[in-house]
Formats: structure tokens, sequence, C-alpha cells
């Protein structure tokens, strides 16, 4: 026996009670996924609108990452809490919340990766005629992959961690099983919410590695 949030648990692991609950582990998998998907998704693009404003305007930028900064020190709990009265225990409050919390890592890594290209690749463009749009998505951007695909992975698993707290206010997902788990003192439960999290963060960072190497093979050189 041993005491989480101050109940005792039993630390016996139920493997009967694995085999059978498989196809609600699949189900769980999905909803995780979706809700992390829909949040990564959302802040990419708002992120490149911000990143986008950020470097045209320069003077915008420390305002954003102060403003996105501020957001991501805002304890998720609280976060929730607070959005409920507004909007619910849905998938919009979950949403928001999940979506505020990738805001300064996207914003920060595509800002820092278009700066990060070598200043003479950026005059030899202009001086081949290219516009600043064309400089921007066809050298800038391209070059600049290597530090936006980081900041994708670390947004990626910084939400499936933040996705458990999410079934507080019923939105499914691996948290499901850790809160059930420990409001029935099960053990078993808690550890499979908790191993499935982390091996789903894995192999999503290991996957968008793959991708970063296919898109561009030059970010293997990078330290991520």
């Amino acid at each position: 026996m041993i005491q989480i949030l101050g109940q005792v648990v039993d630390v016996t692991i139920d493997w009967s009670w694995i085999v059978g609950h498989v196809d609600e582990m699949w189900e769980r998998t999905i909803e995780h996924l979706t809700l992390t998907g829909i949040a990564v998704a959302f802040g990419f693009l708002l992120s490149v609108g911000l990143s986008l404003v950020a470097l045209r305007w320069r003077v915008t930028y420390k305002p954003i990452t102060w403003l996105s900064g501020v957001l991501y020190t805002i304890p998720s709990l609280g976060l929730f809490a607070f959005l409920v009265p507004f909007t619910g225990p849905s998938l919009l409050t979950a949403q928001i919340g999940l979506v505020i919390y990738t805001l300064l890592i996207l914003v920060r890594n595509i800002v820092t990766g278009i700066d990060g290209v070598p200043a003479d690749v950026v005059e030899a463009a202009r001086g081949m005629g290219y516009e600043r749009r064309e400089l921007l998505w066809q050298i800038e951007v391209p070059l600049a992959l290597p530090v936006i695909i980081a900041g994708v992975r670390i947004a990626t698993v910084t939400t499936i961690g933040l996705v458990t707290i999410t079934s507080l206010i019923g939105q499914g997902g691996y948290g499901v099983f850790i809160e059930r788990g420990i409001s029935r003192r099960f053990l078993t439960e808690i550890l499979v919410g908790t191993v499935l999290s982390v091996l789903l963060a894995v192999l999503l960072d290991y996957l968008l590695v793959r991708v970063g190497e296919r898109v561009a093979p030059w970010s293997r050189k990078v330290a991520v």
C-alpha cells in the first residue's frame, strides 16, 4: 500500500484488468490524440500569424512573447476553472487552455528560426531579385524548418501532458484512467494512464523527428 494524494492505494498490478480494457485504452488514445492534434494545429496557425506580425513590426515581438509568457505561467487547473463559468466543461474550454500553452513555445521558435537564417544567404537572395514575401516563404522558412519543427515537438509533448488534465472537465483522454484510478484507489488504472501518456509523447516526438529529417535533412545537425 502507498499513499497518492492522501489516499491509500493498492500497489498490486492487476494484469487481467489491463487485458480486459484494451478497447477502452484504444478509445482513450483516439481522444488524447484528437485533443492534442486540434490544440497543436490551432496553436501553430495562431503562432504563425503572431510571428508574422512580430517579424513585420519588430516592436510587437516583446509584447507578444510577454503576454504569451504570462499566459503560459498560469496553472492549468486554475485556467480551466476560470474558463468553465464562461464556456462550460466543453471541448472549447479544453482547447482554449491547451492552445494558450503552445503559443510561447511556437512563436519563439518560429521567430528564432527566421532570425537564425544567415545574413549572407538573405543578402544573396535579395541580390537575385527576391521580394520580401518570396524571401520569407522560399528562403527563410525552409531554412528555419529545423528550429520550427523543434518548437512543434516541444509543444506537442507539452500538450500531451496537459491533455491528461482535461478529463476533469469531461473531455476524455488518458486522464480518465488517472482520475478514476485515484478515486477508486486503484494503482493499475493510474499507471495505465500515466504510462500511455509517456509512450504517446515519446512516439509522437520520434515521428516528428523523422518528419523533420525528411522535409529538412540538414536538421540532423541542429541541436534540440
